[in-house]
């Protein structure tokens, strides 16, 4: 009773004082892609807040599997979390036969922090004007129209599966190792085009570079309001909306759990994070509960579920 005592002291003086070492956050894709941004806004504000360094680690390949997995795997200390899309965990189990992890068994939600849509969009020397051009020369010859992703089952990916469902034509998918590479390859003119996240897409519509022919969800985004949605446009049903998430190791104390969700909390709540995310990003902020994190991949399991099934989307 006395080493149990002193054991469970001793654990409890661990959580009172976390962190007092780095933590690491990775991100399960190439630097400067839109999950990479919300992570260095997250763990600079959760750095200062907590007086502690908050250390990026980008860990790409495998369409976020395998920095999904060494999160799913470290220690379930606090000093591991993952800073993620949608995809790894609701689209990539669904996606692989044999996942590498479990969505709900083997991670710890924090938080949801924002919710996101994607925007078409071509490079403005392109000469597909709008919507209905891509979609005619797209009918006329599949293999010419191009678009890229972040890899198979990526919400780009998805997103023009969908599209191609619903206006019933083909286009060919290119999938990259991250959205940065095949941002690089759209404004080079090696792209058609792309279905992009509105937090990489707006700063360059604004600046020019880019062409911008409707958004994904169901409701218009608030940085370009100007810009239809995908239904509006006459594809009923059409809406892809996406989340990125802070997550633990499975087996993480809830008192660090719950101490690094207030720090998410008041990170989204300053004005640097909101003027980037929202303002300049046309994201919504969530700042869910872990129960309310939990939920949403359970719900989106379905979703994309069907999605991969009704287009026949294949891992390899």
């Amino acid at each position: 009773m006395v080493l149990f005592a002193l054991s469970t002291l001793s654990h409890a003086q661990d959580r009172k004082d976390y962190p007092d070492k780095p933590i690491k956050m990775v991100v399960p894709y190439v630097a400067g892609g839109a999950a990479d941004i919300t992570a260095r806004l997250l763990a600079q504000s959760i750095s200062q807040s907590m007086n502690q360094t908050v250390i990026v680690d980008n860990k790409p390949g495998a369409n976020g599997n395998i920095g999904s997995e060494f999160v799913a795997k470290a220690s379930p200390d606090g000093y591991t979390l993952l800073l993620t899309a949608s995809g790894p965990l609701v689209v990539n189990p669904v996606l692989y036969k044999k996942s590498p992890f479990d969505p709900i068994k083997d991670f710890s939600p924090i938080s949801l922090v924002i919710s996101y849509q994607y925007a078409v969009v071509v490079p403005t020397a392109s000469g597909i004007k709008n919507l209905s051009d891509l979609l005619s020369e797209a009918k006329k010859n599949p293999k010419a129209v191009s678009y890229g992703s972040t890899g198979i089952g990526g919400g780009g990916h998805l997103a023009g599966e969908l599209l191609g469902l619903l206006a019933k034509v083909e286009m060919t998918h290119i999938p990259y190792k991250g959205a940065a590479p095949a941002l690089a390859d759209l404004l080079g003119g090696q792209l058609s085009f792309t279905f992009e996240p509105l937090v990489t897409a707006t700063p360059l519509i604004k600046a020019g570079k880019l062409r911008a022919f409707a958004v994904s969800s169901s409701k218009r985004s608030k940085a370009l309001p100007t810009l239809p949605t995908l239904a509006e446009m006459g594809y009923d049903g059409y809406d892809i909306s996406q989340f990125q998430g802070l997550l633990a190791p499975a087996g993480t104390d809830l008192a660090i759990i719950n101490r690094l969700h207030s720090e998410v909390l008041k990170a989204l709540k300053l004005p640097n994070v909101i003027k980037r995310l929202v303002e300049d990003g046309g994201n919504e902020i969530v700042g869910s509960t872990p129960q309310e994190f939990t939920h949403q991949i359970q719900a989106d399991l379905k979703l994309y579920g069907k999605l991969i099934n009704d287009a026949k989307i294949q891992s390899d």
